[in-house]
């Protein structure tokens, strides 16, 4: 990773746990098996890369550019998603850990997360219209202010989200996920 410009490399098995990669660009790139955990990957630019079986945990991001980026099965937990760059901000992510993670004031559209845990997640001031939460453990998220618009709930569960303080014209829950929706009226559902 020495290099300042990277295209169309794959990093297998890299252990970069608590240091400090910056000032590179990734273009096309896929990172498989790695362990990034504690490290800081501040003010990077990452592009049409992919993301597999990798270790992120406390990853820094402040200033990082992630722009159509794929995460697979990866552990990520407490990544700070909203202290990177806004332009061209595109992720998505499939059986990962996002757990504490926060995207406070993103502009997601159509991002998909599937079969993901995303336990107290921030998702404040997000712009989540038309985006797909299947299969996605969602206890304790936070949702203030969240554009929820045409976005499927569908077979998302364990979430809490006030109607009264998150657009939600045309968003798709199931009706066993209603309480999640009702749940400051203090009612019962039988």
């Amino acid at each position: 990773m020495e290099d300042l410009i990277h295209i169309q490399k794959t990093f297998e098995k890299v252990i970069f746990t608590g240091k400090k990669v910056s000032n590179r660009e990734f273009e096309d790139c896929t990172f498989k098996n790695c362990d990034f955990a504690n490290s800081d990957f501040s003010n990077n630019t990452f592009m049409d890369c992919e993301f597999i079986d990798c270790n992120l945990a406390m990853m820094q991001l402040i200033g990082t550019n992630l722009k159509t980026i794929q995460f697979s099965n990866c552990k990520m937990i407490g990544l700070q998603f909203h202290t990177c760059n806004d332009f061209l901000f595109n992720v998505s992510f499939q059986d990962c850990v996002l757990d504490y993670a926060s995207f406070a004031n993103k502009k997601m559209n159509k991002t998909k997360f599937i079969n993901s845990s995303l336990k107290e997640v921030a998702f404040m001031g997000c712009d989540l219209t038309q985006s797909i939460f299947d299969n996605c453990n969602l206890i304790g998220a936070i949702f203030n202010e969240t554009e929820l618009k045409g976005a499927n709930l569908l077979t998302a569960y364990n979430y809490n989200i006030d109607p009264e303080y998150n657009p939600m014209k045309k968003a798709r829950f199931s009706t066993q996920g209603i309480t999640g929706l009702l749940e400051k009226y203090d009612i019962k559902i039988v």
